[in-house]
């Protein structure tokens, strides 16, 4: 299942809803795996359900996954490429593989229970192959329509899975997968690996919830003669309560995230880390992210994604963003002072978006705070008449308050904290030796009055 060359994953969404960090949790673990081994990323839409699949989330899974740092070599959609599942299912039929069966859904819902009632394993029992040409012409005399099932081997079907390490399904233990429906369309599985053998996918990497699904599909991929890729099943996410995450229910959406102000690397590091023996860091960019990542490590347990968590990884990447990595934005929501007052307040954000508060203390009108009401007039009289001239540096706090404590006598908090709630409205915040400067000593002296 193995090759010496490149590899070539795939990230298959169904365009039928805002994909969530579950979703994208398959597409950053194929897109750094092909990031640290070279190789090709194919984004491929699923859109062979034509009532689900919406012009919008198309759009909307190009700009979420463009925003994560994921860039497709390659963009396909099924919707486009019906002749190729069309010769794949000739195929199937001439080889004996895909049989015609007629059975409506209450029929195998009523023979389900009735195995079930007899103590057998609920799967279909294959009466399709028993038809003779006249049970089947009787059958479109009574206006019914086939749907095709692929005979399986029955058999141990083995694997070596780059995850979960040697992995076996018996299909003999499975029902015959339904490939195409009643009116000619194709579930699922038949698109998805006449496309991976068309697309020359080296390796599929996806969701434990395929685990037995693979036992399926490699029989379908031997029987149409294509290369069977190597398979990778990670872990599922759900939330901190154990519920599964919904695409049609917005659930941690990709979207929102985005929307909440959280930086694409936070959401990145912690929805591929996150269950996985590695420490979890909030990386700057994908090629140092992918240098940490190893299918090998990831657990085989379900992980549990913490927003709170998300919120302590954010903070500590806007921490260390640089100035010119923010401009942009900052200028976008009205806030100058450059560099100096990013590095003045960067280490008190979660969200850079947050910095448009302290802009509007340092520029804005500050009443002095309720908490300060009984403090000595005196006090705050005699820190004016004691601020310095201006120009004015981060040396000029320090000047200013051994100053004050000389006159005053005060030392420590009951120093400083009067100050920076009559210069912030706070008590609490960026340090005040480099946010003084920017406050500047007309707004000092109007705040101190």
């Amino acid at each position: 299942m193995t090759s010496d060359k490149k590899p070539v994953v795939r990230f298959a969404p169904s365009p039928t809803g805002m994909i969530h960090i579950g979703n994208v949790r398959a597409a950053l673990l194929n897109w750094l795996f092909v990031l640290k081994a070279g190789g090709q990323f194919v984004l491929r839409y699923d859109d062979t359900d034509r009532e689900r699949s919406k012009q919008e989330f198309i759009d909307a899974i190009a700009v979420d996954i463009n925003w994560l740092g994921i860039h497709p070599h390659v963009v396909v959609w099924q919707s486009k490429r019906t002749e190729l599942y069309d010769a794949a299912v000739e195929k199937l039929k001439a080889a004996g593989r895909l049989y015609a069966c007629y059975e409506t859904a209450e029929e195998l819902e009523r023979r389900r229970r009735l195995q079930l009632a007899r103590g057998l394993p609920p799967i279909y029992d294959r009466a399709g192959l028993k038809l003779t040409d006249a049970d089947r012409a009787r059958f479109e005399a009574e206006g019914r329509k086939p749907h095709w099932r692929f005979r399986l081997d029955g058999r141990d079907v083995k694997w070596d899975d780059l995850i979960r390490g040697p992995q076996t399904v018996d299909t003999a233990s499975l029902s015959d997968p339904v490939l195409v429906r009643e009116d000619g369309t194709y579930l699922y599985t038949l698109p998805s690996i006449v496309d991976d053998i068309d697309l020359g996918i080296t390796h599929i990497i996806r969701g434990e919830d395929h685990v037995t699904n693979t036992g399926v599909q490699i029989e379908i991929f031997e029987a149409l003669g294509g290369t069977v890729p190597t398979f990778a099943h990670n872990n599922l996410i759900s939330t901190t309560t154990g519920e599964a995450l919904s695409k049609r229910l917005g659930s941690l959406s990709i979207r929102s995230l985005m929307t909440a102000g959280y930086e694409p690397m936070a959401v990145a590091s912690l929805g591929v880390l996150l269950g996985s023996a590695e420490e979890i860091h909030a990386y700057p960019d994908m090629a140092t992210l992918a240098e940490h990542v190893e299918l090998a490590k990831i657990s085989t347990s379900t992980a549990k994604f913490d927003p709170h968590e998300l919120d302590q990884l954010n903070a500590r990447l806007v921490h260390g963003l640089d100035y010119a990595a923010v401009a942009d934005r900052l200028a976008s929501l009205g806030i100058g002072g450059g560099e100096a007052f990013w590095l003045a307040v960067r280490d008190n954000l979660t969200f850079v978006g947050d910095a448009v508060e302290w802009w509007q203390i340092v520029t804005g009108d500050i009443s002095r705070a309720e908490a300060l009401a009984d403090e000595d007039p005196a006090f705050f009289a005699t820190a004016r008449d004691l601020v310095p001239d201006e120009p004015w540096d981060e040396t000029t706090w320090g000047i200013w308050t051994k100053a004050v404590q000389a006159a005053t006598g005060r030392k420590g908090k009951a120093l400083f904290m009067p100050l920076r709630q009559a210069l912030t409205g706070l008590d609490h915040g960026p340090e005040l030796k480099k946010l003084l400067p920017l406050i500047g000593r007309r707004k000092t002296l109007a705040r101190l009055a």
